[in-house]
């Protein structure tokens, strides 16, 4: 018998284990979203009945999900070099209210499964009006800062005669595809090939990027639904800042500023990230 009480021991040891040790959060930069999924078993030893031992396992899978956010949340980069995290310990108050937003995440589907475990599928937003990441992570400017002005001696190019005038771009598309792995950020800047910011969260209304973010990251076009119909499409030139902050050309630069002035798409926080 004792041997029995043992062997449960050390298979529930190495279940609990496997729970605890999952690494399966995925933040979705396109959506927004983090989502997880957490599992959770209970102790035969102390259920008393069935529904008791289910009631444990949601609980166990509840508590799973909270540090698979934790883990998740605390990975985010907020710019090129500072991570949630290390927002948290130099700061009481982001710390805590970091740990309130985790708390207030959605249960977007649970239920149990074979052999009495139970999961949980959790949802944090990155952006939002409410419960979001942002809210506690992207500092309110002091004034929104002009969009700098095109090179004094700019002359856009004319656009073809079947196209839609220069006034039609709906979007700006990055292609960084062909310059390395871009690393993911909440307030990413867009550079033009003398270092110079064209396009950062200082540029844009404050509140709209905490609900809509500064910029989607895809890997094709057909998911780049956030430029919208008629986007205007560049290529980077690198990647700086620890490879978060694509770079162009100071051509396309300056046409990405003209074309900003004449429909605003910069403004309307149209941005797509190609990776």
């Amino acid at each position: 018998m004792l041997r029995s009480f043992k062997i449960l021991g050390v298979l529930l040891a190495i279940i609990m284990f496997a729970v605890s040790g999952r690494a399966d959060a995925a933040t979705d930069w396109n959506t927004n979203k983090i989502q997880v999924t957490g599992m959770g078993v209970p102790n035969p030893r102390m259920a008393t009945t069935p529904a008791h031992a289910a009631m444990m396992a949601r609980r166990a899978a509840i508590a799973d999900a909270y540090r698979q956010l934790a883990e998740a949340v605390n990975g985010v980069q907020v710019d090129s070099e500072t991570t949630v995290e290390q927002m948290m310990l130099t700061s009481d108050v982001v710390r805590t209210k970091i740990t309130a937003t985790i708390h207030g995440a959605q249960i977007v589907s649970e239920g149990e499964l074979a052999g009495g475990g139970y999961s949980v599928t959790m949802e944090l937003a990155l952006f939002g009006a409410n419960n979001s990441i942002a809210e506690t992570v992207l500092e309110r400017p002091a004034y929104v800062e002009p969009f700098p002005a095109p090179a004094p001696d700019y002359r856009p190019p004319a656009p073809p005669p079947t196209a839609q005038s220069s006034r039609g771009y709906t979007g700006l598309v990055i292609d960084c595809r062909s310059v390395g792995q871009i690393n993911f950020v909440m307030s990413p800047v867009i550079k033009n090939s003398n270092g110079q910011k064209i396009y950062g969260h200082k540029n844009l209304d404050y509140d709209r990027v905490i609900v809509e973010g500064m910029a989607s990251y895809v890997q094709d076009m057909s998911q780049a639904s956030r430029a919208g119909s008629h986007p205007l499409v560049v290529k980077a030139v690198r990647l700086d800042d620890l490879n978060a902050n694509p770079v162009v050309s100071m051509d396309d630069a300056d046409l990405i500023l003209y074309e900003n002035s004449q429909s605003h798409f910069l403004d309307n926080i149209a941005v797509v990230f190609l990776y």
